[in-house]
């Protein structure tokens, strides 16, 4: 390894296992376990195959992929590379707006919680997107 490469923390690891779960839960094919992933994962990459025991060690937060590998997740789950391997970038507040709420007098409407039901009806990974646009919207 080279000297100044950086050796990940075991919070950085558990950080990582958490948004490659939430990738994988909006992902439109489920995944169950370290298995699937793996051989999932394999028919993707072009580089050596990945053991089920790998794929555990990035669920269970032991492991962080290296560069070419978080490429291929990635890319196969529709997300930010670089939101998968270290989060949002720093400018990006994630929870912009809930302190607005919850600091004035808000009172939802009969169509604002009609919406809410129906977006609550959506899979999960769909349920995603519609978070993901709300939080991109309200950055402007």
């Amino acid at each position: 390894m080279p000297q100044n490469a950086h050796m990940p923390t075991i919070d950085e690891k558990a950080s990582f296992s958490k948004r490659l779960e939430i990738a994988l839960r909006r992902s439109a094919v489920p995944i169950k376990g370290a298995t699937e992933l793996a051989l999932r994962f394999n028919l993707l990459y072009s580089g050596e195959p990945i053991s089920a025991q790998t794929a555990h060690k990035w669920l269970s937060g032991r492991a962080i992929p290296t560069n070419d590998k978080l490429a291929t997740l990635a890319k196969w789950l529709d997300v930010d590379e670089h939101w998968l391997h270290y989060g949002p970038s720093p400018g990006v507040q994630k929870d912009k707006g809930k302190e607005d709420i919850a600091s004035s007098e808000f009172q939802p409407t009969p169509e604002a919680i009609a919406l809410a039901q129906k977006i609550l009806l959506l899979p999960p990974h769909q349920r995603y997107l519609i978070e993901d646009l709300i939080i991109q919207l309200r950055q402007d």
